[in-house]
């Protein structure tokens, strides 16, 4: 017989945000298996939750993959993956494991415990209200506040790259490059003297993309806004001689260059965030 589909069942006893990156991660390298059907169990905390969740399990069997602490939850959830036949698979394990086997001390088994309203928590929403405070250039007389500012011609992707950026706790700030148009005075007085406050000016970035590529995200949103394709805006020859003006300020002011072409939003964060790590001499 023939599959055609597939179950997977993500337990977590809290939001999921970590069983799903890892699932998801890895089922990008099976390209040619059929459909997958992912069945999301999220705050899985009581015995009422786990029987439901018993309960679709034997609906559609399939791998469980689960982030569960709480002993006593877990055992009721392996007892029955284990009549049922179905593999049960505990992510954190071999992680909890090895810190334990490391530090020699006991973990504790709370659930949600990452997201605890603690420092961290605060720092991220924070980061989040200035973020958006500062979406597109706006509020300019505020900028030595950020830790990073994202600089980039049209659709380069720098709003959803500084809220990712936000959700990880870092405050920073997107200005659109905009032809015959200054870059503000306020990014450009932000000049760090390495003899006095190295580490405390803002990170500045450049976002570019390949011209052809920008072109036609250009022409694909003024179809979404109902304007015409033909406008200079998304011309690949003006296009191509906006990104490279913009390199050219980029390579003016010495400021790091990344290119989004071929990147998503998580790994152009990734590359942003381990540069403020370097020019702030910080590690969180």
């Amino acid at each position: 017989m023939v599959v055609t589909e597939h179950h997977l069942h993500l337990v977590s006893d809290a939001t999921g945000e970590t069983i799903s990156s890892a699932v998801r991660a890895c089922l990008v390298q099976f390209d040619t298996v059929p459909k997958v059907n992912q069945h999301l169990w999220w705050l899985v905390r009581t015995p009422g939750q786990v029987r439901r969740l018993i309960e679709g399990i034997q609906a559609h069997p399939g791998v469980v993959f689960f982030t569960l602490v709480d002993p006593e939850i877990r055992v009721v959830l392996e007892d029955a993956c284990r009549d049922l036949g179905v593999p049960a698979v505990p992510l954190l394990d071999p992680v909890l494991l090895a810190l334990k086997q490391y530090f020699q001390a006991d973990f504790r088994s709370d659930p949600g415990r990452q997201h605890n309203l603690d420092d961290a928590y605060f720092r991220r929403i924070d980061a989040i209200h200035y973020t958006l405070a500062h979406d597109d250039g706006q509020l300019l007389e505020k900028l030595h506040d950020a830790d990073v500012i994202v600089l980039g011609v049209s659709r380069t992707s720098k709003t959803p790259t500084c809220m990712y950026l936000a959700n990880k706790g870092f405050k920073a700030v997107n200005i659109p490059l905009v032809p015959a148009v200054p870059v503000p005075d306020q990014v450009l007085a932000l000049v760090r003297d390495p003899a006095t406050d190295a580490g405390t000016a803002p990170l500045i970035v450049g976002l570019t993309r390949e011209a052809r590529s920008l072109s036609q995200l250009r022409r694909n949103r003024l179809r979404v806004m109902h304007e015409s394709v033909d406008s200079i805006y998304a011309d690949e020859e003006h296009v191509r001689d906006e990104v490279a003006r913009a390199r050219r300020l980029f390579a003016r002011h010495g400021w790091p260059v990344i290119d989004v072409t071929r990147k998503s939003i998580e790994e152009v964060a990734a590359a942003i965030i381990q540069r403020i790590q370097r020019h702030q001499g910080m590690s969180w």
